[in-house]
């Protein structure tokens, strides 16, 4: 789920936003859903997506309480973790070693955090912070940017651009895609009228797909160009709040969790190689025409041309829990999967040929005891077994660059990340060492001094 959105149930975010009652703080897939993090008021636990059959508890922590942010690098060891407890302050872990490898303290409350291979990012609700994720280095500041209050944004997967794309507006639905590699704006994209209410990158950073407050209609845009590729409407009854947005793999499939009890699938008709349509659907024909057409089409007419229902769905059974889904394969299917905000995890079949309903594989508790062991003849896991796996480190993940064993002596620092007028500066303070990292080219690769120069910083009006 995405971090600090706002939902009813369990509500993410900051100190007032869970009420007494509720245990879960938030729960979010990986970079490439094959792992699952899930945030609770007394503390974190992270769990393996490789079978249908169990999930695999990697890794539980209780010394951090009312996790309202947890976020994994792919699958390396490094986990950050933001409590409601010190909600301006980011811990980031080593955790298959047991080790903090340093904290951040910002200047108002964390909303959200996303990272890929290369940069890891911090959004606060009129700030974004960009860090080199390879020694955590502070290198751009976006300062003044509109009023975010949901910490909505996302960062692609591909490290090569490590796109950012994030609201432009606070009154309408206006993107800002931005480099975080090269530190420049790409593009800015009109793509709402109401404000934004979910992002989501595909794998290759080719395509962003967005959704308003509305909820009616879901849109996908070309990146870097920021064309509208497709229109794809949820529903016209009433309104929802989009929660999650996911490719699949491929990019040929997008999924779109809401607060309702459906889960939509909708496809779309991708260019081959060749740049020749892989099937020459009626759709991928309308597709083409919408584009010759768009420069002198009123916009509520190319959006009717673009509509399309959605290729698959999942009927939740439960109505109001706020849910986070992801398109992914295991044991070599295309599965969807499905994490509520009442702290269950739905692993469903799709057919990728046919759509449809798609079919309840396995349920699973991510914590507490299961209401039931079946759900009519579909099996039901609720068992959560902890197996010993070796994790690859942050350095295999990362790829960086072999330089031999590292040991480093760790010590608190600040970065003054170019501060102007006595501006309040992020701190940024490693664990007291001395900490012997002895995997080759482990976390961290930071020297124990500094010359405390930082990013520049950019400022939105």
């Amino acid at each position: 789920m995405e971090p600090a959105e706002g939902a009813e149930e369990p509500g993410p975010g900051p100190p007032g936003s869970p009420g007494p009652e509720l245990r879960l703080g938030c729960v979010s897939f990986n970079q490439d859903s094959t792992s699952l993090a899930l945030g609770t008021r007394t503390g974190y636990k992270l769990f393996s997506l490789t079978t249908v059959e169990k999930l695999d508890c990697i890794h539980e922590s209780a010394e951090v309480p009312d996790v309202y942010i947890v976020e994994r690098l792919f699958s390396s060891s490094l986990v950050v973790v933001v409590s409601a407890a010190t909600p301006q302050r980011m811990n980031i872990y080593h955790f298959k070693k047991g080790t903090e490898i340093c904290n951040y303290s910002y200047t108002s409350n964390i909303l959200a955090v996303r990272l890929n291979r290369q940069r890891l990012v911090v959004c606060l609700e009129e700030s974004i912070y960009i860090h080199n994720i390879k020694d955590m280095k502070l290198i751009k500041t976006l300062l003044n940017t509109p009023s975010n209050p949901s910490g909505l944004c996302t960062l692609s997967i591909n490290h090569s651009n490590s796109y950012l794309a994030y609201p432009g507006s606070a009154t309408i639905g206006e993107i800002v895609v931005y480099d975080a590699n090269n530190l420049s704006t790409v593009t800015v994209i009109p793509a709402h009228d109401t404000p934004l209410a979910a992002l989501a990158f595909n794998a290759s950073a080719t395509k962003l797909a967005s959704a308003s407050e509305r909820g009616t209609v879901i849109r996908v845009f070309s990146v870097p160009e920021g064309l509208r590729l497709f229109e794809f409407r949820r529903g016209m009854k009433r309104y929802v709040s989009i929660s999650s947005l996911s490719f699949s793999p491929d990019g040929q499939f997008l999924c779109v969790s809401s607060n309702t009890e459906t889960v939509h699938v909708f496809k779309l008709e991708l260019l081959g190689p060749s740049g020749e349509d892989e099937a020459a659907t009626w759709t991928a024909y309308m597709g083409k025409m919408l584009s010759a057409a768009s420069s002198y089409l009123p916009a509520q007419v190319s959006g009717m041309m673009s509509q399309d229902r959605a290729f698959a769905t999942v009927h939740l059974l439960s109505y109001g829990q706020r849910s986070v889904s992801t398109l992914v394969t295991i044991q070599k299917l295309p599965r969807l999967l499905v994490a509520t905000a009442n702290g269950q995890l739905f692993i469903y079949n799709v057919d990728p040929q046919e759509g449809g309903e798609c079919e309840l594989a396995y349920k699973h508790r991510l914590f507490g005891a299961d209401e039931s062991d079946e759900v009519g003849s579909v099996p039901v896991g609720s068992q959560v077994t902890e197996t010993a796996i070796t994790l690859p480190s942050y350095a295999e993940t990362a790829a960086l660059p072999a330089s031999g064993p590292v040991t480093a002596t760790l010590t608190g620092y600040s970065e003054d990340g170019g501060a102007k007028k006595g501006e309040v500066i992020p701190e940024h303070e490693f664990a007291t060492g001395p900490v012997c990292l002895d995997d080759e080219n482990e976390f961290p690769p930071i020297n124990a001094c500094r010359d405390g120069t930082g990013g520049g910083r950019e400022r939105h009006s």
